[in-house]
């Protein structure tokens, strides 16, 4: 490490926290204008708004905007280190450009490894300590009950209820399908479903039970009561919205082994949600370079040219991302392609950016 390597390390960070810094000012003053209605009407404490909420608050915004803020501030510092002559003076006095490249992976490292943490670990846990407030003093939680649950609970079996009350553990009009192929062989209906916890079972009131043979014979019984094993969690019946942002990378890989195991199609969210979570960290490395490469070069438009094509790119990168998950979800898109199509593209602009970079 040189005076020349610690130079551009806190240009391009210096850069960065003050840009970002900048912006969450600004989004906590919008934040707090919109919410001090809550905040005052439901007697929220100081303490509780600045160390449950915004302290937690901050975590979420950074990782949420470090791809294009780590894009912009390289554009704006290196724009100022070629208008200013110095890259011509680094590169002439016998450092080669790849060697000028070394500060740029030092820090984008960095900020990857920081974004990884925050968005794996940290922002499951900050989400949680938040949702908790925003429960208590901003939106206060609706009922706990869920109605029209559609729920695939293995390969083949399908259980739906009507309306499920969290609090009780209590649901009305289940039914619970069972297919052989596109046949159905078995199909239970009940008034009610209720879960009970000291045996970790479901009780079913006033049950139907109809089941097809090979031969097409349907048998029917009746029951009053019956206490029943059924392969289904409350969860399922009544999930925490956005429950994927407050699951680490562990709880997140064994929810989606468990979906996977039941047949069903709701991992494929939670699997495009891990994808982006390692992705968006080797962004930060693809886009470094870049706009490192982009803004080099010495032009007589000047920073503002640098900045106008930085943007553009760091949008179309942005953009991309929200395509390919949008195929991912509702298409045949694989998530893990989904999530890694746009750093391939953008990896090979980056390539092709350094390759005509002035040397």
């Amino acid at each position: 490490m040189k005076i020349l390597d610690w130079y551009i390390i806190k240009k391009f960070l210096g850069t960065f926290f003050y840009s970002i810094t900048l912006l969450i000012i600004i989004v906590i003053v919008f934040d707090v204008s919109e919410k001090i209605d809550a905040f005052i009407n439901n007697h929220a404490p100081l303490h509780e708004i600045i160390f449950q909420y915004y302290l937690n608050f901050i975590p979420y915004f950074i990782n949420l905007f470090i791809y294009l803020f780590t894009f912009i501030s390289v554009v704006f510092f290196t724009s100022r280190l070629a208008g200013n002559s110095e890259i011509i003076a680094i590169l002439s006095n016998g450092v080669s450009f790849r060697r000028l490249m070394l500060p740029y992976m030092l820090s984008a490292t960095f900020l990857a490894i920081m974004s990884f943490y925050m968005g794996n670990f940290l922002i499951p846990h900050t989400n949680i300590t938040m949702r908790k407030f925003m429960d208590k003093y901003i939106d206060k939680p609706p009922v706990n009950t869920k109605r029209n649950v559609h729920v695939q609970i293995s390969p083949r079996t399908f259980a739906y209820v009507e309306s499920y009350n969290a609090e009780r553990g209590i649901g009305y009009r289940f039914t619970l399908e069972k297919f052989d192929g596109v046949r159905m062989v078995y199909k239970l209906m009940a008034n009610s479903i209720q879960r009970d916890t000291v045996n970790n079972k479901w009780i079913i009131s006033n049950y139907y039970i109809r089941t097809i043979d090979s031969a097409g014979n349907q048998h029917l019984t009746h029951g009053v009561i019956e206490d029943t094993t059924i392969a289904l969690r409350p969860t399922d019946l009544y999930k925490v919205k956005h429950s994927y942002g407050e699951m680490n990378l562990y709880e997140l890989n064994k929810f989606i082994r468990t979906e996977k195991e039941k047949g069903s199609l709701v991992y494929k969210r939670f699997e495009i949600e891990k994808y982006k979570r390692i992705a968006g960290p080797a962004a930060i490395i693809i886009l470094t370079f870049m706009g490192m490469a982009l803004s080099s070069r010495k032009l007589r438009g000047g920073m503002g040219l640098h900045l106008g094509i930085g943007i553009t790119l760091a949008f179309s990168y942005i953009l991309m991302m929200q395509v390919t998950t949008v195929f991912s979800t509702q298409g045949n898109l694989s998530p893990a392609w989904g999530a890694w199509i746009p750093n391939f593209f953008f990896f090979i602009i980056a390539v092709y950016l350094v390759i005509k970079a002035p040397k």
